[in-house]
């Protein structure tokens, strides 16, 4: 169907893999039933699929919900998971189909069908949730369900559409346990997927228990406990007091950089990865950095190198475009522009524009969301050399800056942002496009128009140039500017297996491949 190079995702290197008593290829007899402890810092916002787009909410859906289709283990296609097949109506792409399995029942013992699947996309449009993934389904005009066959209607040619299926954003709910047009509470979740969840306590723990009802692509795996962290210092603390087996995304730079491959007490996997990481501006009238050349000027002091090494550890690569290396139309529009810090060139821009200096703004970032705090600092040394600029920094709890930033009230914010799905779309659309989910205010008719083409190819490396274009439009413009790249980092103890099928780039955290060895 679609043809994306996407070697970087997909491409496992495994610094580290001990033997504890010699390879055992299956799974011990006497640790079947025993739990996984798995840490992360990264938090969930929201149990309801219509009210979450962010990486530790959408790690947990993948588990516990079930969308029509998902992603195989390094895999760039979308392949049947709670459908037995989907396809688009012929000759076009405004029509998507999917045949439902007829043997999925929801926890309550009631069958899932058609109807659940079209309420549950429904319900994500009309809540429209500052931070949910309503806007991943824009191009949706309506959802028609009959018998166990789902239609979607769309009002544009959209190619990508099966990956969007695929994401959180397409988790199927009960449509007798979620309100339709407001967000569930409480700490419960009725879903289909490999586990359920037994238990949940915001911000610390969720238990999940294999799911014996759940039926579809992937078998199900022990018992997992995920616990989460404030910030990679207190995963640390876990991970050297052996309260964690599993330890990702993220333990400090510092930690991650020295990882040694011959330690006989873990298995360390490092991949190439798809995360980014960009600085998004405030494009609006009334903010300080509504002029061009204003963020022209931010683009020409900013030294990634020097972030990468000082703030990361080298556990980061310097980035120079919207979409990252190894993912189709890949450039370096920034580096072209802003080839090389230069205080002089920003300046003249500065001056030229006419406004007073220095230009104060207000930076904020998500306390405990891995260096942001250090990286905040180093931006704000870079950005005030030479008196240019004022900046002041603020740090807040990581749901509040979300809503902070998703509502427009923030002048400038970096965020991280991990691929929905593997296309080059996922980093364009919801950056870029107008309305997009990064909220900075920037709207171009040209680079709508660009991703807008890109959506009318099935083959979709031939939509390689609309999105250099898109880059190219986008270094002019300089609505958000990269930052960097991050490798992916996975430690396990040494009788722990399949660290590395958590996450490869395709958006999928299966925790049903982990188990003990």
């Amino acid at each position: 169907m679609r043809s994306v190079r996407l070697r970087v995702l997909v491409a496992l290197l495994v610094l580290a893999v001990v033997a504890v008593g010699g390879w055992q290829l299956l799974p011990s007899q006497q640790d079947s039933g025993r739990t996984v402890r798995v840490g992360t810092t990264d938090p969930v916002t929201s149990l309801d699929p219509a009210g979450a787009y962010d990486a530790g909410s959408w790690a947990l859906f993948s588990n516990v919900f079930q969308s029509l289709l998902t992603y195989e283990p390094g895999g760039v296609d979308p392949v049947p998971d709670a459908a037995k097949r989907c396809s688009f109506a012929t000759g076009g792409l405004t029509t998507y189909t999917c045949e439902l399995r007829d043997d999925l029942t929801f926890p309550s013992g009631r069958a899932v069908t058609a109807e659940d699947v079209k309420y549950s996309f429904d319900r994500v449009k009309k809540i429209d949730s500052d931070v949910g993934p309503a806007s991943l389904l824009s191009t949706l005009k309506s959802v028609e369900a009959s018998g166990d066959t789902v239609t979607f209607h769309l009002a544009v040619p959209d190619a990508t559409f099966p990956f969007k299926v695929a994401t959180g954003a397409g988790s199927i709910v009960d449509r007798e346990r979620y309100p339709a047009d407001a967000l569930r509470s409480g700490g419960q979740v009725d879903g289909t997927g490999p586990y359920r969840l037994a238990g949940y306590t915001r911000g610390r723990t969720a238990e999940l228990t294999p799911n014996s009802r759940y039926r579809g692509a992937v078998d199900t795996g022990p018992p997992v406990e995920l616990r989460y962290y404030s910030d990679p210092d207190g995963l640390e603390k876990a991970w050297k007091a052996r309260q964690v087996d599993v330890a990702t995304r993220q333990l400090p730079p510092r930690v991650l950089s020295g990882l040694n491959p011959s330690d006989p007490d873990q298995r360390v996997t490092v991949a190439d990865s798809s995360e980014t990481r960009n600085l998004y501006l405030n494009t609006r009238s009334g903010s300080p950095l509504h002029k061009v050349d204003v963020r022209r000027a931010l683009a020409w002091l900013i030294d990634r190198e020097q972030l990468a090494d000082t703030v990361y550890d080298g556990t980061v690569d310097p980035l120079y475009s919207l979409i990252p290396t190894g993912i189709t139309g890949h450039t370096t529009s920034f580096f072209d522009n802003y080839p090389a810090r230069n205080e002089e060139k920003a300046r003249k821009l500065l001056t030229e524009a006419g406004v007073d200096l220095p230009v104060s703004f207000t930076y904020g970032y998500g306390v405990g969301s891995g260096a942001a705090a250090a990286e905040a600092q180093e931006l704000k040394r870079q950005l005030e050399a030479g008196g240019l600029f004022k900046v002041t920094v603020k740090g807040y709890e990581r749901t509040d800056f979300q809503k902070r930033w998703a509502s427009g009230k923030l002048d400038a914010y970096a965020v991280g942002w991990i691929a929905d799905y593997p296309d080059p779309d996922t980093f364009a659309a919801p950056f870029v496009g107008t309305g997009a989910t990064m909220n900075t205010g920037y709207s171009s008719k040209a680079v709508d128009a660009y991703i807008q083409e890109s959506r009318q190819y099935a083959d979709r490396g031939r939509t390689a140039q609309d999105f250099r274009d898109v880059q190219e439009a986008v270094a002019g413009d300089v609505p958000i500017i990269p930052l960097w790249q991050r490798k992916e980092y996975v430690v396990t103890s040494a009788d722990v297996g399949g660290g590395q099928y958590l996450a490869d780039g395709n958006g999928v955290f299966r925790l049903w491949k982990l188990d003990w060895i």
